[in-house]
């Protein structure tokens, strides 16, 4: 297969982290499933305060960073031998290094933290930088909390009507055509017109509010479900706040998956709450998808 496969790569950042490791065995298991090759990421960069660094300082690490990036294709090939396994040493921080590269990729993968960083960091620099500001779907995999083997692959994507979460949508249905799973569907309803809402709208029946949004959601998750008829499209549409609900699906989900910024999102934010509160505390890995145009599929409502 190593001389047949073609296309975008899925690109994996690789610095001999545990997390790297799992993000590397995450990547070779898509890049297998997609018939794309792989391709291996490390980036030299001086690992201190941004400052003026000699040029021979550099060219003495190269040779531990061309040994990481070894290191990583040794292990990916290991792991899918008839997989088409590249390598890529970039110059400059992580998240420059991966984001340049992620342009040219189908997807980017990487842990949730890399070897720098402070003890106890939940999430490193990248984790959240490249999300943030990727054009292409990242995946950030978090350390493995409870064991997935022999559970039925289930991915659970968030949808408040964004350009971002219908991007999500689209990618966790292809990640379910590929792997055989199923998808949730979620949207968390916020009743503005309840009398327990901090500021709730005058003269609002927000219980026809409430029937209008949820129609519209499952209408519009049937409409774009029909390119994969052959996956199985959950919909759930529950009055509470994402961040519970979401957190709570990735407990024996495979996967979840959110647009970068929602409609809750403010335009400051390159991340909105949701998606940072998930790379944060998921229990699975999360696949963080960028907005995009309004799909012109979507029906008219």
């Amino acid at each position: 297969m190593s001389h047949q496969q073609a296309g975008r790569p899925v690109l994996v950042g690789y610095d001999d982290s545990p997390a790297s490791r799992h993000a590397l065995h995450w990547a070779v298991a898509d890049a297998r499933l997609r018939g794309a090759p792989l391709l291996v990421c490390h980036a030299l960069h001086w690992p201190y305060a941004p400052r003026p660094v000699a040029q021979e300082i550099i060219e003495q690490l190269e040779p531990l960073a061309l040994g990481i990036v070894d290191e990583g294709l040794r292990r990916a090939r290991e792991l899918a031998p008839d997989l088409d396994v590249q390598p890529l040493l970039g110059r400059g921080t992580p998240s420059a290094v991966l984001l340049e590269a992620a342009r040219e990729a189908e997807l980017t993968v990487l842990g949730s933290r890399g070897q720098g960083g402070f003890d106890g960091l939940q999430v490193g620099s990248a984790a959240v930088q490249v999300p943030a500001h990727s054009v292409t779907p990242v995946v950030v995999v978090r350390p493995p909390v409870q064991s997935s083997a022999g559970q039925d692959v289930r991915i659970v994507v968030g949808l408040d009507g964004s350009p971002a979460s219908l991007a999500a949508f689209d990618f966790a249905l292809d990640e379910a055509a590929l792997r055989g799973g199923v998808v949730t569907a979620l949207c968390c309803w916020a009743d503005c017109g309840s009398s327990t809402w901090q500021e709730p709208l005058p003269f609002v029946d927000s219980h026809a509010l409430r029937r209008g949004a949820e129609t519209r959601f499952r209408e519009v998750v049937s409409h774009l479900a029909g390119r994969c008829p052959e996956v199985t499209v959950i919909t759930e549409f529950v009055t509470e706040r994402p961040q519970r609900v979401l957190l709570g699906a990735t407990r024996d989900a495979t996967l979840l998956v959110l647009g970068n910024r929602g409609n809750e999102a403010p335009p400051c934010l390159l991340l909105g709450p949701v998606t940072q509160a998930a790379l944060l505390e998921s229990w699975c890995p999360v696949a963080v998808a960028p907005a995009a145009v309004l799909n012109p599929r979507l029906p008219p409502g």
